[in-house]
């Protein structure tokens, strides 16, 4: 793993998932709590920068309305709009304080369902910057996380899922999805056994240089 090739893709780390009085803080808070996402989300994130990797932020927001849905929408995105969640301009829709993105970071813009690849442009960022490995972070274990890993997996990028820096709305969707598809689309490992071999990729390449 070359940590200059790889990229940390945080996904829905906003404050309706993350925060007390988040709109779908309490669905997810006890799976929260079992994996400590939050702390290890941000050690992760600190270990890509300072190895000299890439993180990028994957919000999902909406306009007041739910204008890009359709009137009635169904299944995961139904909860989305009956709980009044992801609102543009909302503070339930910020970026969660601990992981406010520096200045480096890439925060991407217009995803509106599951799939981070879906409906933005990180195909073109993570090519462009040479990414070959992303590792995945963030909300749901079993919806957006999955449905990322399966296009980056399907897109020819080694993919890294953060077993112990996802959540899911239940320990059993959670724990499910990590034992049987997690595995069928990319490396699962701890957020530790990443930095691990992130850090041993970035000795490695200083070693190949001389230093």
């Amino acid at each position: 793993m070359r940590p200059a090739t790889t990229a940390l893709i945080l996904i829905e780390f906003q404050n309706d998932f993350t925060s007390p009085g988040g709109t779908l803080h309490d669905a997810v808070a006890g799976v929260m709590e079992q994996t400590g996402i939050l702390a290890n989300a941000v050690r992760t994130a600190d270990a890509v920068r300072a190895a000299g990797g890439i993180v990028v932020h994957a919000p999902i927001q909406y306009a007041p309305g739910y204008v890009e849905l359709t009137p009635n929408p169904y299944g995961i995105l139904a909860g989305v709009v009956n709980t009044g969640s992801f609102v543009k301009g909302s503070w339930g829709a910020q970026i969660v304080d601990v992981l406010t993105p520096d200045q480096a970071d890439i925060v991407l813009e217009g995803k509106r369902g599951l799939d981070a690849f879906g409906s933005t442009n990180v195909d073109f960022i993570l090519r462009s910057k040479g990414i070959v490995t992303v590792a995945l972070a963030g909300f749901l274990t079993n919806c957006c996380v999955e449905s990322t890993m399966r296009s980056a997996y399907e897109r020819g990028f080694e993919v890294v899922t953060l077993t112990d820096a996802v959540a899911a709305t239940s320990a059993e969707e959670h724990d499910n999805a990590i034992k049987f598809d997690y595995p069928m689309f990319s490396k699962p490992m701890t957020h530790g056994e990443f930095i691990i071999a992130l850090e041993g990729g970035a000795e490695a390449a200083d070693s190949s240089r001389g230093y």
